[in-house]
């Protein structure tokens, strides 16, 4: 993994969690399949703590490392190396894109009620976001579940699916429709709901190929359920707004943990096909091989390089930054399962058994494509806000290009 010269304190971080994932986390890892139990999880994450590599995008006063978001990148790679790094060092979804609102939008007081414990992983947490057909999925507007006032707060109704890490959860933040009252506009509010909360109840289970992130990704569903008004996560009206604070950070670091699950595999292909030998030369001296094999490094190196750009533009301009970050979730979600892909196919058929963990990293990343937004809504809109962008030059004084130049050229 190479990157441009990183701060001195960035550069130490990087190095002890590169240490930590390989001679820690890698041996822990459950079988191909499994899941991370709740004692491995809770001995790893307090070594992690007594290492200095715990929570590296948390503030340091909740118990963090408190790394910038330019520099979130060569961090999450290494924790993505091993597929429970992320669950180890207290940065996986989606507790970690919570955290982030959490620490920009949230009162004192619910910092110190949901932050807090979340930053020290004493307890994990939910995103009620997605719902069933023809509720809100790729398309947030869509969203059906509803919240009223009420005396002292609001009673919020609705029925959510895919609510990843549920099942366990202390507290969920939920999102629903509200009208306009005492001044606020009609939009969706963000509410945070103590999983105790009679009015919530987790549902069944959807099963999916994935198997890292604690809580699976069940139904919620959410019936006569009273929150004061001290619930509210920011203010009434704006949680498309706040959402976006979330979403545009929270696609990027998936791009980041599942880059570094790219290079596992890449790493792994590497080693099977300097060693094996096929028509008595190594693997990796044949053409076709070398063909994957490069193809796999332009891969990594331009997913690399869109994560550090956008990550950039977040940090220097957030508008522009969520934007960047829809093209980076379409460019890596894709380019990363097509490294663990080549992979499998330089290793052969140890490659499709579990005698490998690759087929389970493919598992792993596939959902990509569909979770925050699939990946065709993106596309979607990189395409609108690209075509406004070329109209708005144009309105402002650009040379129209679009017309052909009758005559142009000789001819006999």
């Amino acid at each position: 993994m190479t990157t441009p010269p990183l701060p001195p304190e960035i550069a130490s971080l990087r190095e002890r969690t590169r240490r930590f994932i390989r001679e820690s986390v890698v041996d822990a890892e459950p079988m191909p399949g499994g899941r991370l139990d709740q004692d491995a999880r809770d001995r790893l994450q307090a070594a992690a703590k007594e290492v200095g590599v715990f929570a590296p995008l948390v503030p340091t006063e909740y118990g963090g490392q408190g790394l910038p978001i330019e520099h979130w990148s060569p961090i999450l790679q290494e924790a993505g190396y091993s597929p429970i790094g992320p669950v180890a060092l207290n940065c996986m979804a989606p507790d970690e894109g919570n955290m982030h609102m959490l620490n920009l939008i949230a009162t004192e007081e619910q910092k110190k009620r949901y932050l807090a414990p979340l930053a020290a992983g004493a307890v994990r947490s939910c995103f009620g976001m997605t719902e069933p057909h023809p509720g809100a999925g790729s398309d947030p507007a869509a969203l059906r579940t509803t919240a009223v006032r009420a005396d002292g707060g609001w009673v919020i109704d609705g029925h959510k699916r895919f609510t990843s890490g549920a099942v366990g959860a202390a507290f969920c933040i939920v999102m629903a429709g509200t009208p306009a009252v005492d001044g606020a506009p009609q939009g969706a509010t963000m509410f945070l709901v103590d999983m105790t909360n009679p009015g919530i109840r987790v549902g069944e289970a959807i099963h999916t190929v994935d198997r890292t992130i604690d809580g699976g990704h069940p139904h919620l569903y959410i019936e006569n359920c009273f929150v004061p008004d001290d619930a509210v996560l920011g203010e009434v009206g704006l949680g498309f707004r706040y959402a976006q604070v979330r979403l545009g950070p929270a696609r990027l670091t998936h791009c980041m943990r599942w880059l570094g699950l790219a290079r596992r595999a890449h790493d792994t292909a590497l080693d099977r096909a300097g060693k094996r030998e096929l028509f008595g030369a190594p693997i990796d001296s044949l053409g076709l091989a070398q063909h994957l094999i490069a193809e796999s490094v332009i891969d990594i190196e331009t997913s690399d390089a869109i994560i550090t750009k956008t990550a950039a533009l977040l940090h220097s301009d957030p508008k522009a930054g969520s934007a960047m970050s829809s093209v980076a979730k379409v460019h890596c979600s894709e380019a990363i399962f097509r490294v663990i892909d080549r992979a499998i196919q330089i290793c052969g058929g140890d490659g499709v058994s579990d005698g490998l963990p690759l087929a389970q990293y493919l598992n792993e990343v596939r959902p990509f494509r569909i979770y925050d937004g699939s990946n065709e809504t993106h596309r979607w809109a990189i395409a609108r806000r690209a075509s406004a962008g070329r109209r708005a030059a144009v309105q402002a004084g650009d040379q129209y290009r679009g017309d052909a130049v009758v005559g142009r050229g000789g001819g006999a």
